[in-house]
């Protein structure tokens, strides 16, 4: 432990983990708005949404992630010349945001279209029948309903997304992952320490998460 008690690598450790924490803050929230338009589409009545949305669907969820943030970089960046900050950590920061929420949002699509798919077919009949449209028959009647049985996937999705993050360093970030790396590379009598501390920290966030979602969803499960 003697490692972490040197302010220098104490620092790199705590940035680390803050680049992995605002990586999974905004792609959480990007994929859910993106997964829930891509599940409106995929229940939609109009042919070509629903084939956009499937196509998203299955094209994201059979592609590696790595690929995913590779082309981002390589693809978005290196070759069309795309970017969002002036400063290289902030760009690479949010080509990652982008990579993880375009493959993150094919999940919460799939999460929010089973629960959608929970809602009992007359609640949507019956508010048709007194003249709401499709969209606002998802939007006030379907969404809210199906939004109260899918709290327990998308906790599971939301810890994948932070675990997920660490893929961000490949393509140069310094999260936690690349700053364990470095750490090991320069305290090789420390290895097990090392490792033992950034997987406890992983798991000291994420296993409270998943308690919470857990509980949120007992709390405000619908009652049949």
């Amino acid at each position: 432990m003697h490692v972490f008690t040197d302010p220098d690598n104490f620092d790199a450790y705590v940035s680390g983990f803050l680049w992995i924490l605002k990586l999974t803050g905004a792609s959480a929230v990007c994929a859910l708005v993106i997964g829930v338009l891509l599940a409106a589409m995929r229940v939609s009545p109009v042919p070509v949404l629903r084939g956009f949305g499937a196509a998203w669907v299955n094209v994201f969820r059979n592609t590696p992630l790595t690929l995913v943030i590779f082309f981002c970089y390589f693809g978005l960046f290196a070759t069309l010349g795309l970017s969002l900050s002036q400063d290289l950590d902030l760009n690479i920061y949010w080509l990652g945001v982008i990579g993880l929420s375009v493959y993150t949002a094919a999940f919460v699509c799939e999460a929010v279209r089973s629960g959608i798919n929970t809602v009992p077919t007359g609640q949507a009949e019956a508010a048709r029948a007194i003249g709401l449209s499709f969209a606002q028959t998802l939007r006030i009647v379907v969404l809210p309903q199906a939004a109260r049985s899918v709290i327990a996937p998308l906790g599971s999705i939301l810890i994948a997304l932070c675990k997920n993050a660490t893929i961000v360093g490949t393509i140069g970030l310094l999260e936690s992952s690349n700053i364990m790396k470095d750490l090991i590379n320069s305290n090789g009598d420390a290895v097990i320490p090392i490792f033992l501390v950034f997987a406890g920290t992983f798991a000291a966030l994420l296993i409270p998460t998943g308690y919470f979602f857990g509980w949120l969803a007992n709390r405000l499960a619908v009652k049949r």
